[in-house]
């Protein structure tokens, strides 16, 4: 990592806008070179980042019916139907009627489901980008993210 020195002084509003700017491109990077190395893990577990994301979406204790993963996912329950079928056909999630209404099918994640969700997790949990920060660089980064965040996502953080 390069060392950089900080002005002393704040940065005037053409400088605050250029600085504002540049973090902004940095940012867009960072996203892109973890969504590169994301995509490139999920590849290797044999699954499509929409697959991952739609089996990380599904608890593993509570089967859900495939509407409210669409709504989860924001897409069509169209798409969420060809998902499922990947997934299904993979092992990682089975069709189960509802027992509370027998016309609705319920998804439900499978043994070898739980254990791919887990390896999902690893993957997009991955800190490698950050591994040249040390433990107080990581929480001052960690603040300042969650500051820039609003406290949390106004809108789903994980998005495909």
């Amino acid at each position: 990592m390069a060392s950089h020195t900080v002005p002393s002084t704040p940065p005037g509003p053409a400088d605050r806008a250029a600085l504002a700017g540049d973090v902004v491109r940095r940012i867009a990077h960072i996203a892109a070179a973890l969504r590169h190395q994301q995509d490139g893990g999920i590849a290797e577990l044999g699954l499509t980042p929409a697959t991952a994301r739609a089996l990380h979406e599904l608890d593993p204790d509570r089967p859900l019916p495939a509407r409210d993963l669409a709504a989860r996912l924001g897409c069509d329950r169209s798409n969420v139907t060809a998902l499922v079928d990947k997934l299904e056909r993979a092992g990682l999630v089975e069709r189960h009627a509802d027992p509370v209404d027998r016309r609705q099918k319920t998804l439900v994640v499978t043994g070898p489901g739980r254990q791919m969700r887990a390896r999902v997790h690893e993957v997009v949990s991955d800190s490698r980008l950050l591994a040249g920060l040390t433990a107080q660089e990581l929480a001052t980064l960690r603040e300042l993210v969650w500051k820039v965040s609003d406290g949390g996502c106004p809108e789903r953080c994980d998005e495909d």
